[in-house]
């Protein structure tokens, strides 16, 4: 076997992560419960009940449970707020629940809109696969293209930002420790406050879930307007956790779930707006100012 070329950025990530205390899931994993059963369901929304956390969908026939009919399910708070009536939606139901049927994983429902995120994701993981060996991308390469969703549940590519200066990251909505998920979107929002009153105007912060099975677009929405994290130019990102997780390697990220513990490390990126990568930190021990100095002003 050949001996993989040295990475100084690589090695540290990597040594980070040894050292950082895994993140755990929002419910503490004890002994695993009995899998609850859950069906795929597709249809319209009819109607939304914020207050009482409902949907009215019409949906289609659910295989081998129930067919096509329009009813309610309950939902979270987070995916009541973001439903609009007319809207497709894919999501799984649990039609068991004591409480009556919900829905969980609501995600828009638009054929053209996945039809660009499964032609990047399709793109970026050739791309990887030809990298082989480089696929982690040190400072001074150019940011992969890839096409994701964003908090609005509208599909976001690299390319649409091309111009600006992005300052980019990973985190995930569930994260409890305070010194990790939590402290780099703090840093983040710090970030975006400090560029604007230095006069950078073409900067766009993107942080991109390290937990796409459970974070929505919904879910990633609610996370921000919890925060008061100003949307004009901050966008989470989400999307198939193929795409993720060759985004992943090609930034040298590690996030793995074991028993219900999420190891991970961190890293936070500024990629010039010719799309290469100028500055990187790995861990959330760094000052906002550290990378608004790196901006290009106006």
């Amino acid at each position: 076997m050949q001996a993989l070329p040295f990475r100084p950025a690589a090695l540290l990530a990597a040594l980070l992560l040894a050292a950082l205390p895994g993140c755990r899931r929002a419910t503490p994993a004890a002994a695993p419960a009995p899998a609850e059963k859950h069906y795929p369901l597709t249809g319209e929304v009819v109607q939304v009940d914020a207050t009482r956390k409902i949907l009215r969908v019409r949906h289609e026939a659910v295989a081998d449970y129930m067919p096509a009919m329009t009813m309610e399910f309950s939902v979270s708070a987070a995916d009541a707020a973001a439903a609009q009536a007319g809207q497709r939606i894919r999501a799984q139901l649990y039609p068991d629940d004591p409480r009556g049927p919900r829905l969980e994983k609501i995600w828009p429902l638009d054929p053209v809109a996945e039809a660009a995120v499964a032609a990047a994701m399709d793109a970026l993981r050739q791309d990887t696969a030809m990298r082989g060996r480089q696929t982690y991308r040190e400072v001074g390469e150019s940011l992969p293209d890839f096409a994701l969703y964003d908090q609005e549940g509208q599909v976001v590519s690299a390319a649409r930002f091309r111009g600006k200066q992005i300052l980019l990251n990973f985190i995930y909505t569930r994260c409890p420790i305070v010194t990790m998920c939590p402290a780099a979107t703090a840093n983040m929002m710090a970030v975006q406050r400090q560029a604007l009153a230095a006069g950078v105007t073409n900067l766009q912060l993107l942080s991109i879930t390290l937990d796409p099975e459970y974070d929505t677009p919904a879910v990633l929405k609610a996370y921000a307007q919890a925060r008061g994290i100003d949307p004009a130019n901050f966008a989470f990102l989400t999307g198939p956790e193929r795409e993720i997780r060759d985004l992943f390697a090609q930034f040298g990220i590690d996030a793995e779930f074991k028993n219900g513990l999420l190891s991970h490390n961190l890293a936070t990126l500024l990629v010039d707006p010719n799309g290469k990568i100028i500055w990187r930190v790995d861990g959330t021990q760094w000052k906002p100012e550290e990378f608004v100095s790196r901006m290009k002003k106006g």
